[in-house]
């Protein structure tokens, strides 16, 4: 292994007082949850809101002269393309950009922000590294990898250094991997620091190449995931002789999962993650009886989220809690039979978001009408008295999403 301890130790001085010393702090509600003692690293409050600030930096410091000045170029999905932008620019380091079309627009446009070239190109995080080659060659531009670099993967252990130095009793980290040059610069830091620690490094199961690599097997990952910053088909060479040496293990987290690990991080801890930030706390979720008892760092990787995906999670977190339904009525087609409906809803205090009905499409009676109504309530509890006050007034109701509640429906 070419990259140590003393390494690391080397690039957190060479960034310190130039990048956030994120804060590391204990979450009382999430332990009560898991069961664990949870410590988070909240990288996803560095400038760029992603610790890939760290390992960009120090590869940029480390360019010679020449390669400043002719400047550099790098591929992403977008927190290594900012990380790079932002420093180059502090630098004065012209940089290019190569981002796959996938790409959520606030990456891009907070990429541009940052004085950066941005050129969109292909599907996928392969098909913007060849681009990127490419553009490499014509340009004789420095490449900065995302991860399969030492110098980055230095950068980004500087995280465990900070992270053990807070709390030195940690037993476990929980890392999300993507191309590994995060979990594989934590795993030299902590194992150099702290040989006993557990490093648990989380894939979504989806893109889980890391893991199908070091097993032998070949590698077949999704089309697509809602953690797009750890969507990488290929692990690094160098990142994956590390994870093969340093890495206890590496667990697979579902897309439904992660998405409500984001909410949860959201309505917990007041703050923003994106998905490939909320792996970690998604399979601690998953995996309770394994961290029981034990204290467990989450890596908070980064918080560039697009606020209609965001806005997406919080709709379908309220539905999936029954705190926003959609409820079906059963009425009388008569007048009067909706102002009794409302009726019952203000009298259980239930908030009205939106009615609807229709005669054509039901199997009910030709005198009868199904109202949908979604409401918001104060939860399932809730609903739950909602639905007895219409049944004891002589209304049968139903819930058209209960078929469907891992995803957006109720059970009650």
């Amino acid at each position: 292994m070419t990259i140590t301890l003393n390494d690391v130790r080397r690039a957190a001085s060479a960034i310190r007082g130039r990048i956030l010393r994120s804060s590391c702090d204990p979450s009382r509600t999430l332990s009560e949850i898991t069961g664990a003692e949870v410590i988070l690293k909240f990288e996803n409050l560095q400038f760029t809101a992603s610790f890939k600030e760290r390992g960009a930096l120090v590869k940029l410091l480390s360019l010679s002269e020449r390669e400043r000045r002719t400047g550099v170029i790098a591929m992403s999905a977008g927190n290594h393309a900012q990380g790079v932008a932002y420093h180059a620019q502090r630098l004065g380091v012209p940089a290019v950009i190569v981002m796959p079309r996938f790409t959520p627009n606030v990456k891009v446009e907070q990429t541009r922000a940052f004085g950066a070239e941005v050129i969109l190109h292909g599907e996928t995080l392969d098909e913007a590294a060849s681009r990127a080659h490419e553009v490499m060659v014509q340009r004789e531009l420095t490449f900065l990898h995302p991860y399969d670099d030492e110098k980055v993967i230095a950068g980004q252990g500087t995280i465990a250094l900070e992270m053990l130095e807070d709390y030195p009793d940690l037993e476990a980290l929980l890392v999300p991997v993507g191309g590994g040059g995060l979990i594989s610069g934590i795993a030299v830091a902590a194992k150099g620091l702290k040989p006993a620690i557990d490093i648990i490094g989380v894939e979504t199961a989806r893109f889980p190449s890391m893991l199908q690599a070091i097993r032998g097997l070949p590698i077949h990952c999704g089309a697509a995931t809602f953690a797009e910053g750890i969507a990488v088909k290929q692990p690094g060479r160098i990142t994956l002789g590390i994870v093969r040496q340093l890495v206890d293990d590496i667990l697979l987290a579902e897309e439904n999962d992660i998405e409500a690990a984001v909410l949860l991080l959201l309505e917990v801890e007041k703050t923003v993650v994106e998905g490939a930030g909320a792996v970690g706390l998604a399979a601690l979720l998953n995996h309770r009886k394994r961290f029981q008892g034990r204290k467990v760092g989450l890596v908070l990787s980064g918080g560039n989220i697009d606020l209609l995906i965001l806005s997406t999670i919080i709709q379908r977190g309220l539905a999936r809690t029954g705190r926003l339904v959609r409820l079906g009525v059963e009425v009388p087609d008569h007048p009067g039979s909706l102002a009794e409906v409302t009726r019952i809803l203000g009298a259980s205090n239930a908030n009205i978001v939106e009615v609807s009905h229709q005669r054509a499409f039901t199997r009910l009676s030709l005198k009868t009408v199904q109202l949908e109504v979604v409401l918001e309530t104060r939860g399932l509890p809730h609903l739950r008295e909602i639905m007895a006050a219409f049944q004891t007034a002589g209304f049968r109701t139903t819930l058209p999403d209960a078929d469907d509640s891992r995803n957006t429906g109720v059970e009650i």
